[in-house]
């Protein structure tokens, strides 16, 4: 193979080589994670709509979820609904400066040990250093 050949060949592959190693994980209560919120005991929530979205007949009555979701995907819920597996349930959307001011702050508080903590996990109440 001349250098030539080899040279092209090498730039054809440097996308897909660059698409392979792209692993991004995002979880609650970081900023971009989209999907299922559990609001339990936190603040009532800030929604786009007071009444849930439905796109399907429930054929089992289901409580309703809190979903967050890119811009424009509430606007047009059937289209995007499987990639939650919420066609069937009634769906509350989330706005998303409550989740980024209210949900997320809390959240990492009672996750995460709070500001400050720097990740100090195990000491303090019940962990004594021996």
């Amino acid at each position: 193979m001349n250098k030539t050949n080899l040279l092209a060949a090498s730039l054809l592959a440097l996308p897909t080589l660059a698409l392979a190693q792209i692993g991004v994980s995002i979880s609650l209560g970081d900023p971009g994670f989209y999907g299922r919120v559990d609001i339990g005991d936190y603040p009532p929530p800030r929604l786009l709509y007071a009444k849930p979205i439905l796109v399907e007949p429930v054929r089992v009555s289901a409580a309703p979820i809190y979903l967050r979701v890119p811009p424009g995907q509430a606007r047009q819920w059937a289209r995007h609904c499987r990639e939650y597996d919420a066609c069937g349930r009634p769906v509350y959307f989330l706005q998303d400066d409550w989740y980024q001011q209210v949900y997320v702050p809390a959240y990492r508080s009672r996750h995460h040990g709070g500001p400050g903590d720097h990740g100090r996990h195990g000491e303090g109440k019940g962990h004594d250093r021996h």
